[in-house]
């Protein structure tokens, strides 16, 4: 990455965490994947509020009771149009049998807390966050001296680690101290009940270390050590406070557990911390080489000016209309950084808060599969960071006994079900409502991740041993429930399209349906795709044919009298446009069965539903559904009105620490008008998937160059891209000067590709770059156009330049 760029991949506030009753949702966050830490940059009073992946509670885990054999009946009333009857059925019969379980959600380990001696006041303050590193440092000047704090969780070492720092020798005095979670900073949504509280906390210090625990609500107990070691000055223990006195700086290290005795954790960690021999910049260069191996594979470019300004000035002048350059590069990072931060290998899948949920009942913290969980994954293979959507597949096959518990218990299926809220604790379907227990898309949606993995990384073993059976068992369930109606076509019911309902009123109350489109299109993908991975590795050979036979009976995709695709496929629901979700165009984005090449017609359909589902206005959006519509907008090529949609997200979910919210709270009327706006981060990331989807598409033998370039982007440049095929894409253009560049290097095989060029370029010059023999030219097989043919060979890159004058797309 470029180091001349650093500023854009920095975040610089000029305020403190601000929000009075909930300041831990402005606060810079910090995190290893497991571990996280959130900033608030108080001079005098600090907050570093500490969280554990592995933290929940207040889940209930009921035995689920078998109620699939009121399936028939359910679906004989559906099918004689009385879907008010049968909505209710399976739900009520869970109830009726007690059923009442109780969904987990995150639970703050704890504050670390330091108080500092003020003289004069503060002056020059900031607090910044190294999204390449993962440090935080808060600055200021008191008594005219420069103080700072520096922050970050250790990915190698499991620990966070921070520095107090003074300009002046012994000028740093100091009493830190661990405790719960403040209480006070937590703020409930309208007209729900208060939270309960961890017990039995407990907080201690001893000069050399502070310490504290509390139990949780099944029993379990959790808490942290934190080790002081100060250069020079005087350490003491004042109650539960450790003080320190006349040091020109002091070294933190913390370490967190999350279950055993407290006693015996304390004793542990003390003496982990104790052997730790090494100082701050050691640790951080260690962590530095594993989140930066990370970060820096892809690098963006946009030409902007004005990286230097702090994250205020840049949300500023978003509001005054236009995302400004800066603010879209650092966005396009701070997902980036979201992502490495919350998610690793063995732990659990980024959630709607991230890391850092400040609430003791978070409202909608969980894992939600009906798309938040996977917009937030979207943009981690194009951004050539593959190995963090493991912690996904990771946590789907733990759960997966309870998935095919919930398949057998609703439905009476084999395979799975995933219902779209689950918790690390529990995979059963525990939230009973008809668009939750009705929506059977989840488990395909996921099965999406796992295939594409295998296309971009061409690890086979992956696909056999992992990919593979999990689709298969999302197969099994479609096998089982769908039923082949009167025209010999398959019926989806019950069937839900999230989270909407016809417009006509026809279907369940609550959405309950017959043949939502999204159903067919997931399950379409999945097949398919098992199909051929299937026959690529000579497995399943006696169950191909089924597979086969239900892609035949599939019903094929239908447009209404508007000529917009329909969301649901069957004659008594007439579509509803006033609605937020796009689910029915999920053969556009995120799959790609759908393309203008493939077929030109039905993809004006699946356009004109966009265009007609534009009636649900602004005034109706949220973060997240405006980070959809961005990638949306970008596969249907629309560059200027993708960057839009990013636009007026920077305007209404945006906060100043650049988290994104659910809606803007503000009655400003961009977004949904509701008193209460919660942190959901799957905007931020959805955000990065939509500039990496403006600038490269990619399928098995085709990439799609500058697919949704916007106007405003005249020049830049993108380093470290990933495509299908394992193919790493650096692309590099200047509308002013007229030239595009596009390198490619194929990393795991020869292969054979087709590379289609934007609007507005025209092939000069193309050439081969063997890597074995650096610097010389090989002639370039390839027609002259928009579109050309290559094969590439592993272990060397190609490299190809055109004229480029980009032309306004249709946006």
């Amino acid at each position: 990455m470029d180091t001349g760029s650093a500023e854009a991949w920095r975040l610089k506030l000029l305020t403190p965490s601000s929000w009075w009753g909930a300041r831990w949702r402005e606060a810079l966050p910090a995190g290893n994947g497991r571990l996280g830490a959130a900033v608030y940059g108080g001079v005098h009073h600090e907050t570093i509020m500490l969280t554990h992946g592995d933290l929940w509670w207040q889940s209930r885990t009921p035995e689920l009771p078998d109620v699939s054999e009121r399936l028939a009946d359910m679906r004989r009333l559906m099918l004689a149009g009385r879907e008010a009857e049968a909505e209710p059925m399976l739900i009520r019969e869970l109830q009726n049998l007690g059923y009442d379980p109780v969904m987990a959600v995150p639970l703050p380990l704890g504050d670390l807390t330091i108080r500092c001696e003020v003289g004069e006041g503060f002056k020059h303050y900031s607090r910044e966050l190294d999204m390449q590193t993962g440090e935080i440092i808060v600055r200021w000047q008191d008594r005219g001296a420069a103080f700072e704090r520096a922050l970050f969780v250790s990915r190698p070492d499991d620990m966070v680690v921070m520095e107090l720092r003074a300009e002046e020798p012994s000028a740093v005095r100091a009493g830190l101290s661990l405790g719960l979670h403040d209480p006070a900073d937590v703020k409930r949504p309208p007209g729900r009940p208060e939270a309960p509280l961890p017990t039995d906390a407990e907080s201690g210090a001893d000069g050399a270390y502070v310490w504290y625990a509390a139990r949780s609500d099944d029993g379990s107990e959790f808490g942290a050590v934190a080790r002081i070691v100060p250069a020079d000055g005087s350490l003491a223990a004042d109650g539960a406070e450790t003080v320190v006195e006349g040091a020109g700086k002091v070294l933190v290290l913390l370490r967190m557990f999350v279950s055993g005795s407290r006693e015996a954790e304390w004793a542990r960690l003390k003496a982990e911390l104790a052997a730790e021999q090494r100082g701050y910049r050691e640790l951080l260069a260690a962590h530095v080489r594993e989140h930066r191996g990370l970060f820096d594979r892809v690098s963006l470019d946009l030409s902007a000016g004005g990286r230097e300004r702090s994250n205020e000035e840049l949300l500023l002048e978003a509001y005054q209309g236009e995302a400004p350059l800066a603010l879209v590069e650092k966005m396009w990072a701070y997902g980036r950084y979201l992502l490495i931060s919350s998610s690793r290998e063995g732990g659990n899948p980024c959630h709607l808060y991230g890391l850092w949920c400040g609430e003791y009942r978070g409202f909608w913290a969980f894992n939600m599969a009906n798309e938040n969980l996977q917009m937030m994954y979207w943009q981690a293979l194009s951004g050539r960071m593959p190995e963090l959507l493991l912690t996904v597949f990771d946590y789907m096959e733990r759960l997966l006994d309870d998935f095919r518990s919930n398949a057998r218990h609703l439905f009476g299926c084999r395979g799975i079900f995933i219902p779209a809220p689950t918790a690390p604790d529990s995979g059963l379907v525990k939230t009973l409502a008809p668009h939750i227990v009705h929506w059977t898309g989840a488990a395909g949606w996921v099965a999406q991740h796992y295939y594409d993995y295998y296309l971009y990384t061409g690890d086979r073993e992956f696909l056999r041993n992992r990919a593979l059976p999990f689709l298969r068992e999302v197969a099994l369930f479609y096998e089982d429930f769908f039923v082949v109606g009167e025209d010999g076509r398959l019926l989806s019911c019950p069937s839900n399209s999230p989270e909407n309902r016809p417009g006509n009123g026809a279907g369940g109350p609550k959405g309950t349906t017959i043949n939502a489109t999204m159903d067919f299109a997931i399950a379409k993908e999945v097949l398919s795709r098992l199909v051929a991975g299937a026959e690529e590795e000579g497995m399943y050979p006696g169950e191909i044919p089924v597979w086969k036979e239900l892609l035949r009976r599939i019903p094929d995709y239908q447009v209404n009298e508007d000529g917009a695709v329909r969301e649901w496929m069957h004659p008594s629901y007439d579509d509803e446009y006033h609605h937020r979700h796009q689910s029915h165009l999920y053969p556009v984005f995120p799959g790609k069965e759908m393309t203008k090449e493939k077929d030109p017609v039905l993809f004006e359909a699946f356009w004109t539903a966009v265009r007609k589902r534009l009636v649900v206005g602004i005034k109706e959006q949220t973060g997240w559904s405006l980070a959809h519509m961005a990638n949306l907008y970008a596969r249907l090529g629309e560059g200027d009105l993708a960057l839009e949609c990013l636009d007026l997200l920077s305007r209404s979910s945006v906060i100043n620490n650049f988290y994104t919210l659910h809606n803007d709270w503000r009655q400003m009327g961009i977004g949904l008008a509701m008193d209460w706006a919660p942190v959901q981060l799957d905007a931020n990331m959805g955000w990065t998937a939509a500039v990496q989807e403006m600038l490269l598409y990619s399928e098995p033998g085709l990439l799609k160059i500058l697919p949704a370039l916007p106007s405003k982007w005249r020049r830049g440049r993108v380093q470290g891209l990933s495509a299908c095929g394992g193919i790493e894409v650096d692309i590099g253009w200047d509308g002013e000067q007229g030239r595009l560049e596009v390198k490619l290097a194929s990393s795991t095989a020869d292969q054979r590709v087709l590379v289609k060029l934007p609007e507005g370029a025209e092939m000069v010059e193309g050439h081969c770059t063997l890597r074995s023999t650096a610097g010389q030219r090989a002639p370039l097989a390839a027609k002259q156009g928009l579109e050309i043919p290559l094969r590439l060979h592993a272990g060397e890159a190609t490299v190809l330049t055109a004229a480029f004058r980009p032309s306004a797309n249709r946006g």
